[in-house]
């Protein structure tokens, strides 16, 4: 079709159409400015009113922070903790432990918030909310909860058990006869690794609760008083902290001779890697997990990877780094490591054993103002040994046990006991390394143990001992024998008979927290090795956990290799300084101790190398 061109558009129609689009050019304008008056009244009814309102809470929301450009760390008792390895979430702790996140944790208190015009006022409500919505993000939270349950006899007391594979812990006892070169653990091994029963022949033990249990026996002792500890959990995230019964001890000391170093390592590294997989790890990446091991700390920490280093690795394994390892002796200078003592021979059924023992010990008559049982350390010239052994022999006070000319009584459980029941005072010297079972022998006999270096007890076993060694000992500084010839018997003498009661009353006393009852029974009032190692532990975990919610450190500049000396503050001190033992302590650059003038590695491997010398005597 032919489109018709505009000239030829009747004029009629060409009227018609200006005056309609003149008409809607009005209505338009009309409604623009019916628009704008709207929306004027509403910005100032609405938006500026509601500014004026009663209510002029605002919500405190804490601003994300980046944490590459921050990552605080958080210092306990015993480790440098870098929080951005620790989980941050919002849900269930069952629902999240096996995610990480990298957010660090922080307190509302210390997020930086946007600026709050001064005619604003903040609701404490809102502020209360908002710092409950903080605390709910850490995945430990329901387990710090349950202390505020006060009906649960269990609140805050959790322990979950770890349910390793046989390979860490069963097995090693289906091969007792692997566990020593020179003795055979199998015996040692029974009865919940109390080893036989002693019998009462000569009248020094009690008719029941003895046994010749073995000094290094602490693994199988400890899992299986784990057992009947009242309140374990299968639910991990109420857990106060976790336990690893993985038997160190005896694991190290089947390859600790003739071994290379794949092998002595090899179940600590396949421990770690099975740990580090199970969700349980990922709450605090293993700061709440802790394992027993009834050696000395010094055979788990080799220091290189040559083949004649002594030990095992793994307590300088990272993940091994941030639980706690419990042994029979610690490290002055390392803070994943704590001691606990040393299993004695007498682990009672029930709370009137240790009563009746404890009644027995107070009205003995004791005829030696001091005993010492032990031989000397020829080999080694910064032993005060030797002289120990002479001023007992030029005593006529003194009782001494040798055990280097293979003497049968030295290794006779009721000879040793019965020369500390028939003395005030027990003398304690270092032995191989700083500690000594005998420490424990003589304070169950209601001894007074005398010690000469602070590493013996009273750095060590912070737990179970009082801090003021006064009270239950007494300390004479190894170079006041070494060097200066000082009498131990006209030391003792100047101690006041009155005084000398007191102490040993207070030795008496602290019996129940030195022994481990029998696994298989359970002490009713009376709280043993076990129970009291066990609640140092969820006390340090609970530190741990408050701090990081609170972001807080424990301590000021926290100095790993002063580690002896934190456990020693009193409580609210925040920082160490000088101290008295500071000499005793003096790590030498080439990480020799001085203990004894050699090595901690050589101190170990001569512990090894006595325990096969003691064995032949036997």
């Amino acid at each position: 079709m032919r489109r018709r061109s505009a000239a030829t558009v009747p004029f009629e129609l060409m009227e018609k159409g200006a005056a309609k689009n003149h008409h809607n050019r009005v209505c338009l304008l009309a409604s623009l400015a019916a628009f704008f008056w709207i929306l004027l009244l509403y910005f100032h009814f609405v938006v500026l009113g509601g500014s004026t309102g009663v209510d002029q809470t605002v919500k405190l929301e804490s601003n994300p922070i980046n944490p590459e450009s921050r990552t605080p760390e958080f210092v306990t008792d015993d480790r440098l903790i870098n929080t951005n390895t620790l989980p941050k979430t919002t849900n269930t702790p069952s629902e999240t432990t096996n995610t990480l996140s990298e957010t660090i944790p922080v307190s509302v208190e210390n997020t930086p918030l946007e600026t709050t015009p001064a005619s604003t006022e903040i609701s404490s409500s809102e502020v209360a909310s908002s710092g409950a919505e903080e605390s709910e993000s850490f995945p430990f939270m329901r387990a710090l909860r349950t202390v505020e349950n006060k009906s649960d006899p269990c609140g805050g007391r959790y322990i979950y058990v770890h349910d390793l594979p046989p390979r860490f812990n069963e097995d090693m006892l289906k091969e007792c006869r692997s566990l020593s070169l020179w003795t055979n653990m199998c015996k040692f091994t029974t009865n919940a690794g109390l080893g036989p029963p002693l019998e009462n022949v000569e009248g020094v033990f009690s008719n029941t609760g003895w046994y010749a249990t073995n000094q290094f026996a602490v693994d199988v002792i400890f899992s299986n008083r784990m057992k009947q500890y009242e309140c374990l959990t299968n639910d991990s995230s109420i857990a106060a902290a976790i336990f690893v019964p993985f038997y160190a001890g005896f694991d190290i000391a089947r390859y600790l001779w003739g071994y290379n170093i794949s092998r002595r390592d090899a179940a600590s590294l396949d421990l770690v890697d099975w740990l580090m997989k199970r969700p349980e790890w990922g709450i605090m990446q293993g700061r709440d997990h802790f394992l027993v091991a009834g050696r000395i700390t010094w055979d788990f920490r080799r220091l290189t990877d040559e083949e004649s280093d002594w030990g095992n690795k793994l307590l300088f394994l990272p993940a091994a780094k941030n639980m706690s390892m419990l042994v029979v002796e610690s490290s002055p200078w390392n803070a994943n490591d704590f001691g606990i003592p040393y299993p004695t021979y007498f682990h009672p059924a029930k709370d009137e054993d240790v009563f009746i023992w404890q009644d027995r010990m107070r009205n003995l008559e004791r005829k030696w103002l001091f005993s010492f049982a032990g031989a000397p350390r020829p080999g080694n010239p910064k032993s005060i040994r030797g002289q120990i052994i002479d001023q007992c022999r030029k005593s006529e006070v003194g009782k001494l046990l040798e055990c280097d000319f293979g003497e049968s009584k030295c290794h006779s459980p009721s000879s040793i006991m019965q020369m500390f029941q028939s003395s005030l005072f027990c003398l304690q010297p270092q032995g191989d390394s700083y500690t000594r079972r005998s420490a424990f022998d003589s304070m169950l006999a209601g001894c007074i143990p005398v010690f000469f270096h602070p590493g013996s007890a009273y750095t060590q076993y912070t737990w179970h001992l009082p801090k003021n060694y006064s009270t239950y000992s007494v300390f004479i500084p190894e170079d006041d024998i070494r060097k200066r010839n000082v009498s131990i018997e006209e030391r003792l003498r100047q101690i006041p008979p009155e005084q000398v009661k007191i102490m040993r009353e207070n030795v008496i006393s602290l019996i129940p927290s030195l022994i481990y009852a029998d696994p298989r029974s359970k002490l009713e009032t009376l709280r043993d090795a076990f129970d009291v190692a066990v609640q140092a532990v969820i006390d340090k975990v609970t530190r741990l956990r408050k701090n990081i919610i609170e972001g807080r450190t424990e301590y000021d500049n926290f100095v790993e290799e002063n580690s002896w000396k934190y456990a020693l503050l009193d409580e609210g001190q925040r920082e160490v300084g000088g101290h008295e033992w500071d000499p005793f302590f003096s790590k030498p650059k080439d990480g020799n101790s001085d203990s004894g003038g050699s090595s901690s590695a050589e101190a170990a491997k001569n512990s090894w190398k006595n325990e096969q010398r003691n064995q032949k005597l036997m």
